[in-house]
């Protein structure tokens, strides 16, 4: 009777967010890019001061007086772009971490973008990896996303894990740890990114928005809030490549994803993801045509 009851209280006991994994994808892309040097790639873009290269790891950091951000030096228009990333733990709410790519200095008011953008929080509560297109001004002034935010399996804070955008002519697929957690499919030119775009990484202050809505500010008592980088990769077709230049791809396929890669994706897509914009009743699904199957 003793036994049964503990076995009874082990199934009653509420599960830990970072109990079950994925399964396999049974591809590992990270595996094919060569890992890039910082200076040879990129460049601060703003907040020199609160940037700092220690070996291979890049600490960038936010406090009352300002963020940070860096920039690839040349621009793409395909390609495969990874970094680890590694979060800081407590009291974040308001802060973002992004790694994303972006034409918007090229063709502001009107640009292009691509985010994987980690959601600050609240003590006790995760982080929410949000992923994001915007496309020809979508982004711009009357702003309309197209976010899918997700609860990762693990928690970001205790390790590096690695965070990858693949960008072809035909498809967006963001990884986690090589897992495909989104696809977004070319449908049509309006509705996809094809202009060149540069890489960045930032942190910065979306305390108006980036919390439960903005229900959550940042709160500079628990400054500096930190985030470091290491394991750059950005492999594929630059901007001045010849026509000839071939896509890369995130499967062993010269593009799309193994069966076993959509089953890796769609499990974490049941289980951890928290939002998906072509599901959500009060958006205006006129203005996301590629909701319509």
């Amino acid at each position: 009777m003793a036994l049964f009851l503990f076995l009874l209280l082990i199934l009653m006991a509420p599960s830990s967010s970072y109990a079950y994994w994925p399964p396999s994808p049974g591809y590992w892309p990270s595996s094919k890019f060569r890992t890039m040097n910082f200076y040879k790639g990129f460049r601060n873009l703003w907040g020199p001061q609160h940037q700092r290269l220690d070996q291979t790891a890049l600490t960038i950091w936010l406090d009352r007086t300002s963020g940070s951000g860096f920039k690839s030096v040349r621009p793409f228009r395909s390609g495969y772009f990874e970094a680890s990333i590694r979060l800081q733990p407590g009291y974040t709410a308001g802060v973002i971490t992004a790694f994303y790519l972006s034409n918007n200095e090229a063709h502001p008011g009107f640009h292009d973008e691509v985010d994987i953008e980690f959601l600050g929080t609240t003590f006790g509560k995760p982080y929410t990896l949000q992923t994001n297109v915007y496309v020809r001004g979508s982004g711009d002034g009357k702003i309309i996303g197209r976010e899918m935010k997700f609860h990762l399996w693990f928690d970001p804070t205790k390790d590096f894990h690695h965070y990858a955008i693949l960008w072809s002519p035909k498809e967006i697929i963001f990884l986690v740890d090589d897992v495909p957690i989104r696809r977004y499919p070319r449908k049509s030119a309006a509705t996809f990114p094809l202009r060149p775009m540069w890489l960045y990484g930032s942190i910065w202050d979306a305390s108006s928005w980036a919390t439960e809505d903005g229900k959550y500010k940042a709160d500079y008592r628990y400054q500096p809030f930190v985030a470091r980088y290491t394991n750059f990769k950005a492999a594929g077709c630059t901007a001045y490549a010849p026509s000839w230049c071939r896509p890369v791809s995130a499967s062993p396929y010269r593009g799309g994803l193994t069966r076993q890669q959509h089953r890796a994706m769609r499990w974490v897509q049941a289980h951890h993801m928290v939002y998906n914009y072509c599901k959500d009743p009060k958006r205006n699904h006129a203005l996301t045509p590629e909701c319509r199957r």
